[in-house]
Parts: structure tokens; sequence; C-alpha cells
């Protein structure tokens, strides 16, 4: 069932340059609220938890290792029909093929380094959020 609630994280690479400031400003002028954020640092056993979908792939330890490396800004934001208008704002996985003014084409380095993650589903939004965050925390 489609919800009015998604999963973001800023990557390491993106909080090291110093763009989470601008990027949560373009989040927010697009119209999502956001209704729990923290800073945090990944340790390397939970990148690999929170990965751990991906744990037979052979991007997985260096997914692991880039995600451990630095702070990351998990969010939860809220709109109507936020999952898909989100994908769209950030843009396509590559920032060679972000479309122009998308997060992932202003910010980007890299397919790996791409500044940000959005959840691919409401489902896996909810359980994304869930990782990061605790009920009481998602109440509003």
């Amino acid at each position: 069932m489609p919800t009015n609630r998604t999963f973001t994280m800023i990557k390491p690479d993106a909080v090291s340059d110093g763009f989470s400031g601008p990027i949560i400003q373009q989040i927010e002028e697009a119209g999502f609220k956001i209704i729990a954020l923290k800073k945090i640092k990944l340790s390397p056993e939970e990148a690999g938890k929170f990965y751990e979908v991906h744990k037979e792939r052979p991007f997985y330890q260096s997914l692991c290792d880039y995600m451990s490396s630095n702070d990351i800004i998990p969010m939860v934001l809220e709109k109507e029909n936020a999952m898909e208008d989100f994908r769209t704002l950030i843009g396509a996985t590559n920032p060679a093929n972000a479309a122009e003014g998308t997060i992932r084409q202003r910010f980007a380095k890299s397919i790996e380094a791409n500044a940000i993650h959005g959840s691919d589903s409401d489902e896996n939004a909810a359980i994304e959020a869930a990782f990061f965050f605790s009920e009481k925390e998602l109440k509003n």
C-alpha cells in the first residue's frame, strides 16, 4: 500500500564535502517535510547489516567500507506520493545520467559516491527507516 513517507540518507561524501545543508534545503523546497533526522557514523558492522540484502554482490564490501567511512544523515520524509517524487528529485543512480537540477546531478561524484540514497519502494522505506529510527521518533 503506498504511503506518504519515504526514507533517505545523505551519504558520507556529501556530508564530508559540506553539501548536507544545500541538499536538505532542496528537499524542503521540493515540498517534503522532515519527520526524523539524525547525523551518525555507521560502524562497518552496522553498514553490513543495513546492506545485508547485497551480501552476495561483488560491490558489497566496498559499499560497507564507504558507508562507514564518515558521518551520514538518515531522514524520514513526508509528502503526498513521497517515494516516487523523491526518486525524481534525486535523479539517476549514475550522476552522469541524472537530470539537470537533481540532487545527484548537482552533488554526486560517481555511481557509488552519489550523494544520497532514496528508498525504492514503500516497503523498503519502512524497513530502512526502522533501522535508524524508533517508533517514538517516527510519531508525528
